[in-house]
């Protein structure tokens, strides 16, 4: 280090240079996030020439050599000179930062694209990248090797090592072929740059499949082609293909990500609205002069309410989106909590609703909704684009909400009038649990031996204080109570006896829900709370463990349980801290020779039964008959049972996890929920793999 500092120390880096020495500046790392978000800036630029009406297909590779291919129909990247530079609109493109033409010039009324370095940093953090436009009857073609533009001594087979020639005077745009008149499109292919990214970056197939999809909904009638073809010199894994193509628009998009039973149909919202502001406009003598323009904002709304309390909202500006929110989300759920504050405040009297007052988590409650909004040059914050800055357009949404919210309110339709009426018992219902949650939160912490608890009577407690060391037994029935009571380790062992079948919270409301005895007591045993108010730190338990009969009633309970769980104590399952005993299905006694104590086995399951018995057979030795088969815990004496399945030291606990939400959410709503079409085709389609000895009747 040195005190001189001076301006022969100052750097200044040219062009794609800065890209080169700060990429997560551009793409946000350099891992497989920043990998994933090089393809979309690529796959984006074909978004917005459908959007601007030129083609209705893309096609994306995922080739075995690690490169990745992206092709279009739009109108192709322009192949003339660009009078400024005096390079062609190919070079200007991939080359030059804060070029391209989304900058107000007309070419797209509103787009994704907003700063003009997406395809230039792709190409400065590529090994190599190919472009092939085909316009005016002709493919042209430019290659670049980490953002230089040259000629590749390809020999039949492009490869990102083959020898490079830079461009020395002039660069050049090949004319490779021809092609139909009429035909335009852009096909670009990279190998991304394995000196700039990490040696696990890689390209994540699940999460394009999922943004393509994304995309297909929000984009209607354009087709997304994802292909897989990595595998294809693996036989177990092969090429995989993917296509999408929806013509419902946003409905169908709120359609496929709600999992919980309707309270409404799916609302659509639409309008525009019209500010102006300020912006550096570029003159024709190359000055950069402030004036003010007026921009348009189109907004595109569906949302639909289910009997869930989960919030699902997917806000999208010019189809890119925005996860963390912005501007346009916050317009949105203001005003829409403010309409429905206001709607329930006039049918006061009639929801019994006293002198509280809806709060936004009330009205979130169970919303599935999308929200896109388009317009020119939109403010984000930073190139990553997840918020939208652009204050003006949260007044607009807001308007939208309003005028779209009280035209439903008002609808003398029968339909209409009767979900609304179910929307507000809805939000009502959410607002009176969380009030009664928060009134009650103290009563459902663990009471110490000196104070008064309020816990049900039932409950069979612990002494233990430390909640990472305690256990709760849920258990089937009041005899398999009294066997499990003398069977436990009271230190750190509680039970709570359930009787038969709990409510299916997967078809009740959560008032019904509350109301019930059962699902009220255990959420109070728990102790930490439900739905929104959860506090999985409040639990009172390091373990909840379902243990009930092995047979189908037995696993019918199980499943009414975790339909609990997951709708009103998610968490739980989340942390994993949910598990079901495997109590075991037989006991088989060996005789042993002599003074030598008999032995004692357990097995789980026919299967293991009968490869035991085979084994006692080859050995010679022989067991007690009739072996014993148990119906349920009830069966056991206590030593049976504590040495089976509640000692720590020989049980068996079978955890349950949760790894995708969203397919979670659909089975159990197959499962559990109102529809029986979807139920009854599963059962169908399952139906030749059932072992007919397996049912219990």
């Amino acid at each position: 280090m040195t005190a001189e500092y001076s301006a022969h120390h100052l750097q200044v880096l040219e062009g794609l240079e800065a890209v080169r020495k700060r990429p997560g500046m551009y793409i946000g790392s350099n891992g497989s996030p920043g990998l994933m978000h090089c393809l979309w800036e690529i796959i984006d630029n074909s978004v917005d020439e459908a959007v601007a009406g030129n083609g209705d297909r893309i096609d994306v590779v995922l080739r075995a050599d690690g490169s990745v291919e992206v092709q279009d129909r739009g109108r192709g990247v322009p192949v003339d000179v660009e009078p400024r530079t005096g390079l062609t609109g190919v070079e200007v493109v991939y080359t030059k930062l804060h070029a391209g033409g989304k900058f107000g010039g007309g070419s797209y009324a509103a787009s994704g694209g907003l700063h003009g370095v997406g395809a230039s940093v792709v190409n400065a953090l590529s090994e190599r990248l190919d472009v092939e436009v085909d316009r005016d009857g002709k493919t042209y073609a430019m290659s670049f090797h980490r953002g230089e533009p040259g000629v590749f001594a390809d020999d039949g087979e492009e490869r990102p090592d083959a020898p490079f020639t830079p461009f020395e005077k002039n660069s050049e745009l090949r004319i490779t072929g021809k092609v139909a008149k009429g035909t335009t499109g852009t096909r670009v292919r990279y190998w991304a740059d394995r000196q700039i990214f990490t040696k696990d970056a890689a390209f994540q197939y699940d999460e394009l499949v999922t943004r393509a999809r994304q995309t297909a909904f929000l984009v209607p009638g354009l087709e997304i082609v994802i292909r897989d073809e990595r595998g294809a010199d693996d036989p177990e894994v092969g090429v995989k293909e993917t296509s999408y193509r929806f013509d419902g628009g946003l409905a169908e998009f709120v359609d496929f990500l709600s999992t919980d039973a309707p309270v409404t149909d799916t609302w659509r919202l639409e309008g525009t609205g019209n500010f102006t502001e300020t912006v550096p406009t570029l003159q024709p003598d190359g000055s950069m002069r402030s004036t003010e323009v007026e921009r348009e904002c189109r907004v595109d709304i569906a949302l639909r309410w289910g009997t869930g309390y989960d919030t699902i909202t997917r806000s999208f500006v010019n189809i890119i989106a925005t996860p963390k929110g912005g501007t346009h989300q916050q317009g949105f759920e203001q005003e829409l909590t403010k309409q429905l504050r206001a709607e329930v405040e006039k049918n006061a009297r009639r929801l019994k609703v006293g002198s509280d007052k809806l709060e936004k988590d009330d009205v979130l409650a169970g919303l599935t909704a999308v929200l896109n909004v388009s317009l020119p040059e939109p403010q984000f914050e930073g190139q990553t684009k997840e918020v939208l800055g652009t204050p003006a357009v949260r007044s607009i949404v807001a308007k939208v909400v309003r005028e779209g919210m009280k035209a439903r309110f008002a609808s003398t339709k029968r339909d209409d009038k009767n979900q609304v009426s179910m929307l507000l018992e809805k939000v009502v219902s959410e607002m009176k649990a969380r009030v009664s949650a928060r009134a009650h939160k103290e009563t459902q912490r663990r009471k110490n031996a000196l104070e008064s608890s309020s816990l049900p009577a039932k409950l069979i407690d612990c002494r233990e204080n430390d909640v990472n060391n305690s256990e709760l037994f849920i258990v089937e029935g009041d005899s398999a109570l009294g066997t499990a009571r003398q069977a436990r380790d009271s230190e750190y062992q509680a039970l709570f006896p359930i009787r038969g079948k709990i409510l299916n919270t997967q078809k009740a409301s959560i008032g019904d829900m509350l109301s019930n005895a059962e699902c009220a007591a255990l959420i109070q045993v728990v102790g930490a709370g439900s739905g929104r108010s959860f506090d999985i730190d409040a639990a009172r338990y390091g373990k909840v463990i379902m243990m009930s009969d092995a047979d189908v009633d037995g696993a019918h309970i199980r499943t009414l349980l975790l339909t609990l769980f997951y709708r009103y104590m998610r968490p739980l399952i989340e942390h994993g801290r949910v598990y079901a005993a495997v109590p075991p299905l037989h006991r088989v006694i060996v005789i042993n020779p002599g003074s030598k104590p008999n032995e004692t086995i357990y097995t789980y399951s026919d299967r293991e039964l009968n490869a035991l018995l085979a084994k006692l057979r080859k050995q010679g030795k022989k067991w007690h008959e009739p072996i014993q088969r148990y119906k349920g815990l009830g069966e056991m004496d206590a030593d049976q049972l504590a040495e089976t399945t509640m000692s720590r030291d020989g049980r068996l606990l079978r955890r349950v996890r949760m790894e995708d939400a969203e397919a979670a959410g659909h089975v159990f709503e197959m499962l559990m929920g109102n529809e029986v079409a979807p139920r009854r085709e599963f059962i169908v389609q399952g139906a030749a793999r059932l072992d007919k000895d397996a049912i219990d009747a």
